[in-house]
């Protein structure tokens, strides 16, 4: 199937999601000019685009409202169901009103409702839109396949699609209120250098991390572990059954864990928790924690 068969006359420019170009393009040119951007039509250089469907694309592009100085947009259009697949093509125009050609990486999308509920996301490879001109529109098809997304149902009027900027920023500390009141500022800073220092997750990986560890004189455990969240999105931990392994690779403790409230943990960010095993969970004898590990175990 071709591009250009997913354009059809009766579609219409539906919501427009902009943000400041700084967010995703670093040392570029910035527009002094104050007025609003009137963006122009840009077609793919390697497309061959027969007459009636170039119409097609001037029509769309002119409905466009314009766009604040320096800014990139994505315009939704409309979402095509692949009967088949269950994917889903997404056509919109992605817009800058940059002064400069700019071309982008990777970049998270995310499909939102009207009332910006979230119904899924996705990784793209911009490169592949090319070199973007100066105060131009560029119409593109971008593909969800089944398992990016989180519902079944296509949305209504008003959906969105648009750039998660929580998967830009740079990797966080996430630190609950409780602890916020607890801990001085120092440690406080501390914190937010370690998880800056830590490896660096992989997409969508969640990670535990040992933090600090002790024995108490009743014999409970008390162990700090770092909740890493590479997600683009919140997690929210209900129930966590989890053991802590010593050096010599001996099982200490092992409990599972209820969170009332439920614990969430953002986007992009790391959260300190502290697990409490109590005696009767805990097997000290031999114990060595000069080294160990917290390991979510896997219920069968």
């Amino acid at each position: 199937m071709s591009i250009f068969s997913f354009f059809k006359k009766t579609d219409k420019v539906g919501a427009d999601s902009a943000i400041d170009s700084k967010e995703l393009v670093k040392d570029t040119k910035q527009s002094k000019n104050k007025g609003l951007v009137k963006t122009k039509l840009s077609i793919h250089p390697d497309w061959k685009v027969p007459q009636e469907q170039e119409y097609v694309f001037r029509f769309l592009a002119n409905e466009l409202e314009p766009l604040k100085p320096n800014q990139l947009s994505l315009a939704a259009i409309n979402i095509e169901r692949n009967f088949f697949t269950g994917d889903w093509n997404v056509k919109a125009f992605f817009r800058s009103s940059l002064p400069q050609t700019i071309e982008l990486g990777e970049v998270e999308l995310i499909l939102l409702d009207k009332d910006n509920k979230r119904l899924g996301a996705k990784w793209f490879d911009f490169k592949q839109l090319g070199k973007i001109p100066p105060e131009s529109a560029r119409p593109w098809v971008f593909t969800f396949e089944k398992d990016c997304l989180e519902t079944d149902e296509l949305p209504e009027e008003g959906w969105k699609i648009a750039f998660n900027l929580s998967s830009l920023r740079e990797h966080q500390l996430d630190l609950d209120e409780s602890w916020k009141k607890q801990l001085p500022k120092e440690q406080q800073e501390l914190l937010a250098k370690i998880v800056k220092d830590l490896p660096k997750l992989g997409k969508n990986e969640v990670n535990f991390t040992g933090l600090q560890i002790k024995f108490q004189e009743d014999n409970s455990l008390h162990a700090s572990i770092f909740i890493r969240n590479g997600n683009s999105k919140a997690i929210n931990i209900e129930q966590l059954p989890l053991e802590i392994i010593d050096a010599n690779g001996k099982q200490v403790a092992k409990g599972s864990f209820k969170m009332d409230p439920v614990l969430t943990v953002q986007p992009n960010s790391t959260k300190p928790w502290t697990f409490i095993f109590p005696s009767k969970l805990v097997n000290a004898e031999g114990a060595d924690l000069s080294r160990w590990t917290a390991r979510v175990i896997q219920e069968k």
